[in-house]
This record gives C-alpha cells, structure tokens and sequence, in this order.
C-alpha cells in the first residue's frame, strides 16, 4: 500500500502544471527532505534548514512518505510541514512500526500479541540566526518534537515509564562552496535532549534511566551537481531500558531532486540491535513533495 502511494504521488507531481509550481524562491534543494520524524533534514536527523522553498515573506509546505524495511521491522512514516518566512516551521508525523519477528518474543515473554506500534509527532523549528549558504558560520536553528503512543502496551511492559516526551534539540548547518573536487559540501552538527527508546517507538524513559540526555548527531553531504546529493548520517541514542540494549543510528543516502516538487532519498540504514533482535540493517526508502 506504501509502495502504491508513494508512485501515484511521484507522478502527480512530475506531471503537475508548470504554472502552479511557484513554490518559493529559496535556491535548488535548501529545503532539505523530510526526516523519519517529520521535520527538515536529512533521514535520520533534523538539520537546521526549514522544509521547502520557502523565503522571507512566503509561505509554503512539504509532504512526505517513508518507508524503512531491516531484518525483523518495518517502518513506515507519513509527515507534513508548514513553512511560514523561512522562520517557523511546523510539522506532524505518524509512524507505524510493523513488528513482524519482535511479536514472537513478547508473546513468549509477555503473553502479548500486539503486532505493531503507532506513534504521532508534532514539531516546531525556528530558525534563529544566519544562513547555510551565505553566513560565514551558517544556519542555526532550534526546534522540539513532542511524541505521543498511540498504545502504551508493550512500552510498558518492557519497561518504558511513559507514553510521551518532548525531544528538544539545536543545529547547525553549513554548505561550503566548491569544497571537495569543485562540488558543493553541506555539513549539519545537532545537539538533541531527550530520553526516547528507539527515537520513541518503545515509549519514554526507563529502569536505567528516566531523564534527559545530551545526544550528539551529524550528517555530510555532497552535491554531485544541483539534482544529486550523496551523504551519511550517525545518530546517537539514549540507553534507558535493561530489558534490551540500544545502538546508535547511521546510514548511507542518496537524494534526487528531479524538480523543485520533487525530492526521492534511499538509504542503507544500520540500527544496530533493537528490541532484541540483532543487528538490524536494510533499506530506505523518501519520497517527498513541496507546494
């Protein structure tokens, strides 16, 4: 069904009139793509770019759809985001995480049979001073995600203290002009504070620990020319819960920017062990639209 969806939006935005595309007036592909969370960044990480076209004085919007399938899960995310004067931007994300092997083992250990997780995210970023092309020490911004469970059952009954938490984070984004063999060099450095299992799905704080904590991410990418960006990203995590250790997040992506409509990212992503289950690795797959 997510595979469906996300052809018919490709095409209905490839084959979209050309006389309603002003989409905003921010140059080719500063808006960055749509994170597994729903706000501007990369896959993984929300850098400090606000999602879309937009600029001073105008308004636009993103869509997105995702899908990541490793060895034992799948997840899949839809999102959107407002963008008010390259300012504010504001974003919603539901993520369904399939639990497909993982259900074995909690009805084993727990007598539970729930065969997925839903969580909904809510975010805010504001661009608070500077700008990643031409200020000499880039783009800052601050933002915070309130994430929220849809069913605390299995959180809980591995040892997650609640069914919601706010992340709260600070990035930093730069592109240097020409940088590496004459192409251009996008960096992002994101400070995040939260106390998330799995970024949220396996609920909020732990036996191990039930506060906040400081959790560095990064992300590089390289423009091959204007339409094609080549990176990675590594994310740290938190690790609340003794009923299974949690690894830090990384991938290797590729985003195409067909059209200013138009953006499509893959990713072989590494999430190490979770829930058990080791050495989660597999595909991703981004396809986001700009109005």
């Amino acid at each position: 069904m997510t595979a469906r969806c996300l052809v018919t939006m490709a095409v209905a935005l490839l084959f979209a009139p050309v006389a309603g595309a002003d989409i905003g007036s921010r140059i080719w592909a500063t808006g960055g793509v749509t994170t597994i969370e729903g706000s501007a960044g990369g896959g993984l990480v929300p850098w400090a770019l606000l999602g879309s076209y937009a600029s001073d004085e105008e308004w636009g919007g993103t869509l997105a759809l995702s899908r990541a399938e490793v060895d034992d899960y799948s997840l899949s995310v839809t999102g959107a985001g407002l963008n008010w004067n390259n300012r504010l931007e504001l974003t919603v994300a539901r993520q369904t995480l399939d639990l497909d092997s993982l259900v074995f083992t909690l009805k084993d250990g727990f007598g539970l049979e729930q065969d997925e997780l839903n969580q909904d995210i809510f975010g805010a970023k504001v661009r608070l001073v500077g700008d990643v092309l031409y200020s000499p020490w880039g783009q800052w911004s601050a933002g915070l995600q309130y994430k929220r469970q849809r069913d605390f059952t299995v959180p809980s009954a591995i040892g997650a203290r609640d069914d919601s938490g706010t992340d709260v984070y600070v990035s930093g984004s730069k592109l240097f002009f020409a940088a590496v063999m004459e192409r251009n060099l996008l960096v992002n450095l994101t400070a995040r504070a939260t106390r998330a299992n799995q970024g949220g799905l396996l609920g909020f704080g732990g036996d191990r620990n039930n506060s906040h904590e400081l959790m560095m991410e990064g992300s590089v990418g390289l423009f091959l020319n204007r339409q094609w960006l080549v990176g990675a990203e590594y994310r740290q995590k938190p690790d609340n819960l003794s009923f299974a250790t949690e690894d830090d997040w990384w991938d290797l992506f590729v985003a195409w920017v067909p059209d200013r409509r138009l953006a499509i990212t893959g990713a072989l992503v590494n999430l190490g062990d979770v829930a058990t289950l080791e050495d989660q690795q597999g595909l991703y797959l981004s396809l986001q639209g700009s109005f």
